[in-house]
């Protein structure tokens, strides 16, 4: 035998394997896996886009349905619409439903707001006034005058808007509801206005009856809802100014439209004339049966006037000393009158109140509520009083009352009305002595001033 080498075909573990041969490939170029790897990515990219396109057709062919089921739905609320009694806006073809009308309406209604408007942020700006306002105290009548406009302006509005409201009322059931987002947005606004408007006249006449059925504090919220109102009829006499000018220009009736056929007796509606007539006399009457109140050459035909000369001292009572809750502190005695100076404080009894140089005057005290009444006053002028004191006229006072408990428990007097000698500490209403429940023993009485802030009950008075 011989001895015989391992040759290369044998298997590492030194078992010969007939045939064995090395299979092992060289590494192929970098060129070419980059080539196989961005086929292999371009194969997947295009696997996703047959997946997703065949997504989006289901997708568009469930919208398509959704589409045709939203239409069918539709046209089966549609058809039930049809069915049921609601009135059509073509029905409504009575005069009272024409531009012309509207327009008119629409016109002493707006005049009627800016009344009321104005008028109201004059008496929130004299109950509230910032550095830069001013009111005069005479004439002696202005805030009587403006106040009484306020509520008088506001009483007319409410058959105006009423009437506004039924000329416009065919619109609330035109077909389609919303024509566009224009459409829309234009009808929210004419939401937010009617809203606002009846909120203020609703609450403006519950104020001026005194019935306060809210929490909340009356003068801010209507001062805030008054520029919402005011706002959104500047902006809907914006948007409907070309219609307004065409229907209140517009003289004799458009050829085209004399020409078409008599039309059907309508369904609704009153004549246009008819319908004026109705609106005219129900603001006259609204407004003769309540404007006795401020009015002095009314109050025999005004027979819902609220207040009259028939009171205490024929003179209204708002807040009695009850419900101050002043009684026993007005009649104490002890009461004195406290003036505060720069140089000190000096007291006054009601004698030496007495004993000061007197003044008569003939004012009206004019409410808030638009309520006013003429009244003849007796007491000390402030100037008078001022200078008893050392202090110069023409300075603002604080005044101060022995009400705690109220809203209106202390005031401040500018200095144009304590050098009018027309502004009193009164002592003396109608020629006797102060009721408990007219401020007794001294009030303030100053011309042109709303009566909230002619404070009863003084006790202190500050000069500023």
């Amino acid at each position: 035998m011989t001895d015989e080498k391992p040759t290369d075909d044998t298997s590492p573990d030194g078992i010969w394997t007939e045939g064995s041969v090395d299979t092992e490939e060289p590494e192929a170029p970098r060129e070419h896996r980059l080539a196989a790897a961005w086929k292999r990515f371009d194969e997947r990219v295009s696997e996703a886009q047959v997946r997703f396109g065949e997504r989006a057709a289901q997708a568009r062919a469930g919208a398509a349905r959704a589409k045709v089921r939203a239409e069918q739905a539709k046209a089966r609320v549609d058809e039930r619409i049809e069915k049921l009694p609601i009135p059509r806006e073509e029905q409504f073809k009575g005069g009272a439903h024409g531009e012309r009308v509207t327009a008119r309406i629409g016109a002493l209604l707006g005049l009627a707001f800016l009344i009321c408007f104005v008028t109201g942020l004059l008496s929130h700006l004299i109950q509230h006034p910032p550095g830069w306002f001013f009111w005069p105290s005479r004439p002696v009548w202005l805030y009587r005058l403006t106040q009484g406009a306020h509520v008088i302006s506001g009483i007319a509005a409410i058959p105006l808007l009423l009437a506004k409201l039924w000329s416009v009322f065919p619109k609330l059931f035109e077909r389609p509801l919303v024509k566009s987002l224009p459409h829309a947005l234009e009808r929210v606004s004419i939401l937010v206005l009617s809203g606002s408007a009846f909120f203020e006249l609703s609450s403006g006449l519950l104020n001026v009856a005194q019935n306060y059925p809210w929490t909340f504090y009356f003068p801010e919220v209507h001062y805030a809802v008054a520029w919402v109102a005011i706002g959104s009829v500047v902006v809907h006499v914006a948007v409907k100014l070309p219609i307004v000018r065409r229907a209140l220009t517009r003289e004799t009736v458009p050829a085209a439209q004399a020409e078409q056929p008599p039309a059907k007796k309508p369904v609704y509606g009153f004549t246009r004339r008819g319908f004026l007539r109705t609106t005219w006399i129900a603001t006259g009457v609204a407004v003769l049966s309540t404007a006795g109140a401020t009015v002095p050459w009314l109050k025999d035909i005004s027979g819902l006037s609220w207040k009259t000369d028939k009171g205490l001292q024929k003179l209204p009572v708002n807040r009695t000393a009850v419900a101050a809750r002043v009684t026993r502190t007005a009649v104490d005695p002890s009461w004195r009158l406290s003036v505060v100076t720069r140089g000190g404080t000096k007291q006054f009894t009601l004698a030496d109140l007495r004993a000061l140089p007197q003044v008569s005057a003939d004012l009206p005290i004019a409410c808030v509520e638009g309520w006013s009444q003429m009244a003849s006053w007796r007491g000390i002028s402030f100037p008078t009083l001022l200078r008893a004191v050392g202090a110069e006229p023409g300075a603002e006072v604080r005044v101060s009352s022995l009400d705690k408990t109220g809203l209106y428990g202390a005031s401040t007097l500018p200095g144009e009305h304590t050098a009018d000698d027309l502004t009193l500490l009164a002592l003396e209403l109608n020629g006797e002595a102060l009721d408990v429940d007219h401020g007794y023993p001294c009030r303030v009485i100053a011309p042109s001033r709303p009566g909230v802030l002619q404070t009863k009950w003084v006790e202190k008075l500050e000069v500023l």
